[in-house]
C-alpha cells in the first residue's frame, strides 16, 4: 500500500522528527505524493492527501494552517536551516490546534528524499495493485470456462473483490447473489427498485443505490434495446483496479447473458409458428409442437391482447421469465393470451406498450379474437393504453368516429357549413339530437320554430342534400358526433 507518515518517519535515514502530538491526525494515512511550496496559499495548487514540504514560516499560522486542513492536506513537513534555525512555536501550535501533523525534516535531508520516498511507495503500490487485477481476470476467466459460467464468474469477482456481488434479472428479481448469506431480503428489495428505471429505460445505463448491505454500483448488461440484466457491486472502498476487474466482469457476464439468446430467438420462433398455426385453424398441430416445449396451449375461456411498441422484444424477454400463459412475436405486435386485463394492463405499462383487449374467445375462434383486440387497440391512448373490445362495443357503432381518419372526414364534409354559417353544425347537432322536433329543438335553443326550420333549409342548400330521409339525417349526425 501507499506510504504513510509513520512509515515515512520511521526511516532512520532521513532523519525527520514529529513536532505535533502522536494523536495528531491520521499518521497511518496514505499519503498520496509529497510536495514543496512556500507560497503564501499553495492549496490551489496541492490535492488532498499530499504532504507539504516548506522553509519559509508564514506570517500568520493559523489561517494558513486552517486552509491546509479544509484542503484535505495529510501533513506538513518545515525544513530548517534553510530561512531560519528550528521550527516556529507558533507553526506547531497552530497545527496542533487544527489537528494537522508537523514534522521538522534537518537540513542534510533533502525535500527530494522525502518526495522520493513517498513516489517510490506510490508506484510500488501501484503495481502492486495492476499485478493484482491481470491475476484478479485471470482467475475470473478461468471461472468463466466452468460448467456454470455466469455463476462463477460473479462467485470468483466476489472473492477477488472482498465484496457482495448481485444480478438482477430482466424481470428486475434478484436472481444470484455472492457470497451466500451477504445480501439479505431488504437489500434484495432495494436492488431491485433501483434496477427497475434502469432496465425500463432500455438503454445502457449505470447507477448506485444505498443499502443494508452498503453502497452498490449498477451496471446494465445486455444492448440498448434487449437489456439482460443488471450487474450490482458492492462498492464501497472499491479503488481503481478493482473497479478495472469489474468492467471485465461487466464484459464476461454480457458474453454469458448473451449465450442464452440463440436459445431464446428459436424459442420465440417457435412460439410465432405455433401461434400462426393456431390462427389457420390447426390447433391439433400447434398443441403437439407447444407442449414439449411451451406447455399447453391455454384452456377457454381467456382473452388476447395484441401489444405494439418499441420495447416488444424487452417485454418478451420478461414474459419468457414471469409469464405462465401463452404469448408470441407475429411481426411487429406481440401476443398474449390472458386470464384478466390487469396483468396485460401492467406489461403494458412497464415496457410503454400499446394495444387492445379482445373478449373471451377459444382457440377455434381465435381470428375474430384478433380482430376484435385490433379494434380495440385502435382506441388505445396514453389514459387507457390497452382497452377492451368488450368495452368498445358497449360504447355503440358511433364511439367508433372517434379516430383521427373519421375525424378528417367529418371535417372536410361539414366545412362548407362552417363556412356559411360557424353556428350551423351546433344548430343541426341540437336539431338532431332531438329527433328531429323542431318544437324540441327550438326551445332549446332559443330561438323559433320558424327560425329554425329556416336554419335547416340553409344547411340543406348548402351542402346539396335533403334532409327528409333517416339516410342523409344519420350520416349528417356521424359527421357531427366525429368532428366534435
Amino acid at each position: 500500500m501507499p506510504a504513510t507518515l509513520t512509515q515515512l518517519l520511521a526511516r532512520p535515514e532521513l532523519g525527520l522528527r514529529l513536532l505535533t502530538p502522536a494523536s495528531t491526525g491520521e499518521l497511518d494515512a496514505p499519503l498520496a505524493w509529497a510536495h514543496s511550496s512556500d507560497l503564501p496559499d499553495p492549496t490551489p495548487f496541492l490535492a488532498p492527501g499530499q504532504v507539504l514540504l516548506v522553509t519559509q514560516p508564514p506570517e500568520d499560522p493559523e489561517p494558513y494552517v486552517r486552509r491546509l486542513v479544509e484542503h484535505g492536506i495529510a501533513a506538513v513537513g518545515f525544513g530548517t536551516e534553510v530561512v531560519r534555525a528550528g521550527t516556529p512555536a507558533a507553526l506547531v501550535d497552530a497545527c496542533t490546534e487544527h489537528g494537522l501533523p508537523l514534522f521538522e525534516v534537518p537540513y542534510r535531508t533533502p525535500f527530494i528524499a522525502v518526495a522520493r520516498f513517498v513516489a517510490d511507495r506510490v508506484a510500488a503500490d501501484a503495481y502492486a495493485r495492476s499485478t493484482w487485477a491481470l491475476r484478479a481476470s485471470r482467475a475470473i476467466s478461468l471461472a468463466a470456462l466452468r460448467p456454470d459460467a455466469l455463476g462463477a464468474v460473479l462467485s470468483e469477482l466476489s472473492r477477488q473483490i472482498d465484496r457482495p456481488v448481485a444480478l438482477v434479472g430482466a424481470d428486475g428479481a434478484v436472481a444470484r447473489s455472492h457470497p451466500s448469506g451477504a445480501i439479505d431480503a431488504r437489500a434484495r428489495r432495494a436492488l431491485s427498485e433501483a434496477a427497475d428505471p434502469l432496465l425500463r429505460s432500455g438503454r445502457r445505463a449505470a447507477g448506485t443505490v444505498g443499502t443494508d448491505a452498503g453502497p452498490f454500483a449498477l451496471q446494465t448488461l445486455g444492448a440498448a434495446g434487449r437489456l439482460r440484466g443488471v450487474l450490482a457491486v458492492g462498492s464501497e472502498g472499491l479503488d481503481a483496479a478493482a473497479q478495472q476487474v469489474v468492467t471485465g466482469v461487466v464484459a464476461l457476464a454480457g458474453l454469458a447473458l448473451e449465450q442464452s439468446r440463440a436459445a431464446d430467438a428459436a424459442k420465440a420462433r417457435l412460439r410465432t409458428a405455433v401461434w400462426r398455426a393456431l390462427v389457420a385453424g390447426e390447433t391439433a398441430v400447434a398443441a403437439s409442437i407447444a407442449e414439449p416445449v411451451l406447455g399447453p396451449l391455454p384452456e377457454a375461456p381467456f382473452r388476447i391482447a395484441v401489444l405494439h411498441g418499441s420495447a416488444i422484444a424487452a417485454a418478451a424477454d420478461w414474459l419468457e421469465s414471469n409469464a405462465d400463459g401463452f404469448f408470441a412475436r407475429d411481426g411487429q405486435e406481440l401476443v398474449v393470451a390472458v386470464g384478466d386485463d390487469v396483468s396485460v394492463t401492467a406489461l403494458a405499462a412497464r415496457f410503454d406498450l400499446r394495444g387492445g383487449l379482445s373478449s373471451s374467445t377459444a382457440l377455434d375462434a381465435l381470428p375474430a379474437a384478433v380482430a376484435q383486440a385490433q379494434t380495440a387497440g385502435n382506441r388505445a391512448s396514453a389514459d387507457d393504453p390497452v382497452p377492451s373490445f368488450d368495452d368498445v362495443a358497449a360504447a355503440g357503432m358511433l364511439a367508433l368516429l372517434h379516430t383521427p381518419d373519421a375525424r378528417a372526414v367529418a371535417q372536410t364534409s361539414l366545412q362548407p357549413l362552417v363556412a356559411a354559417d360557424p353556428s350551423l353544425p351546433h344548430v343541426l347537432r341540437t336539431w338532431l339530437d332531438a329527433d328531429g322536433v323542431y318544437d324540441v329543438a327550438a326551445r332549446q335553443l332559443g330561438m323559433h320554430r320558424h327560425t329554425l326550420r329556416a336554419r335547416v333549409a340553409d344547411a340543406e342548400r348548402v351542402l346539396g342534400r335533403d334532409l327528409t330521409s333517416f339516410a342523409a339525417r344519420a350520416d349528417l349526425y356521424a359527421a357531427l358526433r366525429a368532428s366534435a
